[in-house]
């Protein structure tokens, strides 16, 4: 990352702000001349005083010169303060107008991306967290630097050499003289703080990826009683924080004071050689204060030009990260155009293979299918690919090798809003929204009147107990138990109704009787519909039209409950073991005694 590749990438979302950047522009040069009026005021100010001095004293001329200079620097301060104004003004509509436009397009390049991106060691939650919010605000700072404070110090400095050059040459280039050293330790010190900056970015970005996951995971860490774990895991990172914090404040103490020492001899200098000039009467004594002054104008921009310079390349060190994260075509979920309404909602997986991004092999040359109107159910033990068989059939990843059908056509020619919007799914661990019952009900269908909300909470056997809640409908769902918020999950379900169902433990966390309520309700939204189910509950299971058995990421068995159990194996494991752990031999005959 370099200026002009910076510059290229900032471009389409600077050029909607081309004509306050303009007069932006404007007023940096009206500014950048208004600060040479001081020293030449200053120096004939000297000069007029002197002559002045030469003569008897007229009072009338002396308050007609000390008005008159006053009124000048007054007008002068006044015009630079509106000039300032304005340039602040703009700089931060420029800045905060940009800052929105561009979180706004990296949400919507994040949400475009395969989940396969969001499964990456460098993409945790509060790793991107910390990349989008410092990436953000470093850019737009970036730009208000570049645009708004560099340009018109650059243009202060210009102009006050010009003057010192049109005054005396040899002045000229003794204040000339000093800028390359000072550039050359600028240099040297952003070279030496580059690699600090990028471990700081590092740590910054563990740190709060560390946070989240310790407040996120707050019940555990106290259940297992490993609150001074926690606390050295953040005292480590905070530790090595802090390091590279005091490293990088040293060395720029450090060259901070060879740049003093640097700008100080070239007051000394640019001092002796105007004394040297006057002394030989070739300037006027005024032409003393006029140079420390014009000097000062050069100066002051370039030391200033630093801290503004340092913000930049600690910039540029998060614009890599930022941009390679929302130029990652790679994970760029791409959309096919197919949308069409003969859907059947036929699936099919075809010698399927499917590795995740950290290499974990899940599926192994799958064959299985989703007849329309027909309820199929994956068995397994833990691990054996279910969950992520689901994933590839709602669209979230793409097989490694083979081809997933949708009616024939594969699944990567339809538009995938299109598919997504005809597919239900209830997930093992459903996420529950910042918000009332009412909202997260109806994230599945949003323009659904409150009757309609009302209704499916019933279907999912919630609705009475969210009535005895003291706001109901309004109660943060955040707040409920993790069985209450499953049966959220399955209400946005019936609300949605779509034609294709796919359901990963859709009662887990449910209770006996609500478990037998759901299942009813979700028997009753099956007909008529392609539904795949994983599930340990035995009758879930027993009712499917097609079971298919995984073990290790293969298809070992597929039929029905009772050729499966006939031929034994993994299927009749599973369920003589759902047998004894229910005890149902003793439950039986309590039942029927």
């Amino acid at each position: 990352m370099n200026t002009f590749v910076l510059i290229r990438k900032l471009w389409p979302f600077v050029r909607a702000y081309r004509g306050s950047l303009a007069l932006a522009l404007l007023l940096t040069a009206i500014g950048a001349l208004l600060a040479q009026v001081t020293p030449l005021v200053m120096e004939y100010t000297v000069n007029t005083v002197q002559n002045l001095l030469k003569k008897p004293i007229d009072k009338q001329e002396v308050s007609w010169v000390v008005s008159t200079l006053v009124a000048i620097l007054l007008a002068k301060e006044l015009l630079s303060l509106l000039v300032q104004l304005g340039q602040k003004f703009l700089s931060d509509r420029i800045r905060f107008r940009m800052a929105a436009d561009l979180y706004d397009y990296t949400i919507r390049r994040i949400v475009s991306y395969h989940l396969s991106f969001f499964a990456l060691g460098q993409n945790q939650t509060g790793k991107l967290e910390k990349r989008i919010d410092k990436g953000i605000d470093s850019l737009t700072k970036t730009v208000k630097n570049l645009f708004v404070d560099i340009v018109p110090m650059l243009a202060n400095a210009a102009f006050a050499l010009i003057l010192i050059y049109n005054k005396n040459v040899g002045v000229g280039v003794v204040a000339t003289l000093v800028l390359p050293v000072y550039a050359y330790i600028s240099r040297e010190q952003t070279h030496r703080q580059k690699q600090i900056r990028r471990n700081i970015q590092e740590i910054r970005e563990n740190k709060a990826n560390a946070l989240f996951g310790l407040l996120e995971s707050i019940f555990v860490v106290k259940s297992f009683v490993r609150e001074g774990y926690e606390q050295g895991r953040q005292h480590d990172l905070n530790h090595r924080l802090a390091e590279n914090e005091i490293r990088h404040h040293r060395t720029n103490y450090l060259f901070d004071g060879l740049k003093s020492v640097a700008e100080q001899l070239g007051i000394v200098l640019v001092f002796v050689v105007t004394i040297y000039f006057v002394l030989n009467r070739q300037m006027s004594v005024g032409a003393i204060l006029l140079h420390i002054m014009l000097f000062n104008n050069v100066s002051a921009p370039v030391r200033h030009l630093h801290r503004i310079y340092d913000e930049y390349t600690e910039a540029l060190v998060y614009a890599e990260g930022f941009f390679d994260m929302i130029e990652n075509n790679t994970y760029l979920l791409q959309r096919g155009s197919l949308k069409t309404a003969a859907w059947q909602g036929h699936f099919a997986l075809r010698n399927v293979d499917f590795v995740y991004p950290n290499g974990k092999q899940a599926l192994k040359n799958i064959n299985l299918e989703l007849k329309p109107g027909k309820v199929t159910a994956l068995v397994g033990l833990s691990g054996a690919g279910k969950s992520s068989a689901l994933n590839l059939l709602a669209g979230f990843y793409d097989p490694t090798q083979g081809s997933i059908l949708l009616d024939g056509q594969p699944l990567s020619d339809y538009d995938s809003e299109f598919v997504r919007e005809n597919v239900g799914l209830v997930l093992q661990k459903n996420h529950i929204f910042a918000g009332t019952v009412e909202e997260n009900i109806r994230y599945g269908k949003l323009d659904a009147p409150f009757e309609e909300v009302v209704d499916a909470a019933r279907r999912a056997s919630l609705h009475d107990q969210v009535m005895q809640l003291p706001n109901g409908y309004q109660t943060e769902a955040r707040a409920l138990s993790g069985g209450q918020q499953q049966r959220i999950a399955i209400a946005r379900l019936f609300l949605k109704n779509p034609p294709v169902l796919l359901l990963d433990e859709p009662t887990a966390s449910l209770d006996a009787i609500t478990t037998e309520q759901i299942k009813d309700s979700l028997d009753a939204i099956k007909q008529n519909r392609t539904v795949l189910i994983i599930s340990h509950n035995i009758s879930q299971i027993m009712d499917a039209d097609q079971i298919y058995v995984l073990q290790e990421g293969e298809v070992i068995g597929e039929g029905t409950h009772e050729s499966l159990y006939r031929e034994g194996g993994l299927y009749r494991d599973i369920i003589d073991s759902n047998a004894r752990s229910m005890n149902l031999t003793r439950l039986a005959a309590t039942v029927l005694g």
